[in-house]
C-alpha cells in the first residue's frame, strides 16, 4: 500500500509541476522563447502538446495517413525529426516512426509513472511524444509522435 501511494503522489507532483505530465530538464536550448512568444507562434494545439507535454487523441492527426516522400519537422523550430522513409503504421494512432535523423531528437525518462521515454526536439525542447521497445527491424523501437508536433515537408522532384 505504501509503495502505490508513494508512486500516486511523485505522480501528482510531476502533473502539478509539469502541467500536463511534461518533464522536460530544466536547459537551455538553441531556441527558447517566452510561453507568451510560443502562443504567438503555434496553433492552441500544438502549444499543449509541444509546451505542455500534451498528447493528441488517436487517429485525429492528417499525418497519420501521411504517405508521401519526405520529412517530419518540429512544429516549433522547424528541425528535420524524421524521414518518411522511417514511417510505419503502427495501429496505434499516432504518426511513427522506427528511427528520427541523427542528433534531431533527445529523450528522458516521463515523469508521469508510466515506464516510457518522453522524446523531444534537441533544438527547441518541444514534447514530440515516446518511444517504445515494440517497433519494427532494424531498430525494434517505435517512436509514437504527435502529429500537432511535426509538420510534414514533401520532397522536391
Amino acid at each position: 500500500m505504501r509503495r502505490t501511494k508513494r508512486n500516486f503522489l511523485g505522480v501528482m507532483a510531476a502533473a502539478f509541476a509539469g502541467g500536463a505530465g511534461s518533464s522536460a530538464p530544466a536547459r537551455a536550448y538553441e531556441i527558447d522563447h517566452s510561453s507568451t512568444e510560443w502562443r504567438r507562434r503555434l496553433t492552441s494545439e500544438q502549444y499543449r502538446v509541444l509546451r505542455r507535454g500534451g498528447t493528441e487523441p488517436p487517429f485525429a492527426s492528417p499525418l497519420l495517413k501521411e504517405a508521401r516522400e519526405g520529412s517530419y519537422a518540429c512544429a516549433g523550430c522547424g528541425l528535420s525529426l524524421f524521414s518518411s522513409a522511417t514511417k510505419f503504421d503502427s495501429g496505434t494512432g499516432w504518426p511513427s516512426f522506427w528511427k528520427p535523423v541523427d542528433g534531431a531528437v533527445a529523450m528522458h525518462a516521463d515523469a508521469t509513472g508510466h515506464m516510457r521515454n518522453e522524446v523531444h526536439c534537441r533544438r527547441c525542447g518541444g514534447h514530440l511524444g515516446h518511444v517504445f521497445d515494440d517497433g519494427p527491424k532494424p531498430t525494434g523501437l517505435r517512436y509514437c509522435m504527435n502529429g500537432a508536433a511535426l509538420v510534414f515537408q514533401q520532397e522536391e522532384a
